[in-house]
């Protein structure tokens, strides 16, 4: 690493400290390229990125069949609008609801993020109300505490942390938070489900809460609650689904099925997508402009989306999450036995894993950093690996190796 390389650097980073908005946190490097589960910076230092662009990259770096696939479809076709159809988004729409089927016949909205499909989401299940079942009153949407849903204003009205919600108010008054059930007798926050309630928006694992999973049964018990009450049950599948967890979607683990879901993150490997499924039933909540999205459905990002369910349903790539995601659970856990007190417990499920710490978990993942390993901080205590679907057992040894020296330093 020279030392006209490091120079080059800081000097993106100073042009950079200038000329964006201060709403990130940036660690000190500059990205330059990557490749499958490592990137270098521009002073040609190497990481080992168990970040996974949050999710966001299942195949991983410059992924030769998705390069191609974009560059191709780049050349023929990059953008029309939604006043036509276009070849990509029916191939892209139809591989979803093939993987969908456990929800009977669905539709698909194509918008551009995750927050996009929620707001699309609640948009749905409103105009369904009040529209098609003709119950006006059913405003209030509830969320959970601890939930992220986006950064949109009703977004982040629904999300459940105060940290998101600062300084943005008054906000949506009809967004509502219940607690989150700890404990397999706790179902209290059903009670709060009635004949009133619009929806009911939740994470098959809340992610940014802090990789927490549900007790058993609970989602058996609010799909009952929503039936009975004829609430929309909405899944937040943006961080869970496209098989981070094992399963392609996240509510196939819970036994039940959403009336409406959410996705994006890792669903065009990198290229911003979002994608709402909605029953066939709920669909009718829509109207020709009642809801749109100008990007929404573009050849270029379904075409890329197209590739990388293939592409993980080609490389049995749902069973190696399942295979690495066992072996990274199992080395984080031996850190818990190894630091007790300091490392206190492994959360979540397939490759949407993390270790609880006693305190704030920044410090570790900056020092991980420093041994070349790249983590996230989910709910502040708790170090996340979400890394792509392609992690070798080495990458993942390596990865543990460097939280083991972080949690010792």
């Amino acid at each position: 690493m020279s030392n006209d390389a490091k120079h080059e650097q800081w000097q993106l980073i100073e042009e950079a400290q200038k000329l964006f908005t201060q709403n990130y946190r940036q660690a000190p490097i500059v990205l330059r390229r990557g490749a499958g589960c490592k990137v270098w910076d521009v002073a040609g230092r190497r990481y080992l990125d168990l970040t996974g662009g949050i999710a966001a990259t299942p195949l991983g770096h410059a992924h030769l069949g998705l390069a191609a696939t974009i560059t191709e479809q780049a050349m023929k076709l990059l953008h029309v609008s939604n006043l036509y159809w276009n070849e990509e988004q029916i191939r892209c729409a139809r591989a979803i609801a093939k993987r969908a089927h456990a929800m009977g016949d669905v539709r698909v909205f194509f918008c551009n993020s995750g927050a996009e499909a929620n707001e699309a989401a609640v948009k749905l299940a409103k105009r369904y109300q009040t529209t098609i079942k003709g119950r006006a009153d059913r405003v209030e949407v509830l969320s959970f505490e601890g939930s992220f849903h986006g950064r949109t204003v009703a977004t982040v009205a629904l999300t459940g942390q105060e940290k998101y919600r600062t300084g943005f108010g008054p906000l949506i008054e009809w967004a509502r938070h219940v607690p989150y059930p700890t404990d397999e007798n706790d179902f209290r926050a059903l009670d709060a489900i009635t004949d009133k309630t619009c929806a009911v928006i939740i994470e098959p694992i809340q992610a940014e809460g802090g990789i927490r999973v549900a007790p058993p049964d609970f989602f058996k018990a609010l799909r009952q609650k929503c039936n009975d009450t004829g609430t929309v049950l909405i899944f937040d599948e943006v961080q869970t689904g496209v098989g981070r967890t094992g399963t392609f979607f996240g509510y196939e683990q819970e036994g039940v099925v959403p009336d409406v879901l959410s996705m994006a993150k890792g669903l065009a490997g990198g290229v911003p997508i979002g994608c709402m499924v909605a029953s066939d039933e709920l669909s009718k909540g829509f109207a020709p402009g009642s809801h749109a999205s100008t990007f929404g459905g573009n050849p270029l990002a379904c075409a890329a989306a197209t590739t990388v369910i293939e592409t993980i349903e080609k490389d049995k790539l749902l069973a190696r999450v399942i295979e690495a995601g066992g072996r990274l659970h199992k080395g984080l856990q031996a850190l818990v036995e190894k630091y007790p007190g300091k490392a206190k417990e492994v959360r979540g499920r397939g490759l949407l894993l993390g270790l609880a710490v006693d305190g704030d978990a920044a410090p570790y993942v900056a020092r991980a950093r420093e041994q070349g390993v790249l983590l996230s901080v989910a709910g502040g205590t708790v170090v996340r690996f979400v890394p792509p679907f392609v992690v070798t057992d080495e990458e993942i040894d390596e990865g543990v190796a460097a939280l083991d020296k972080a949690l010792a330093g």
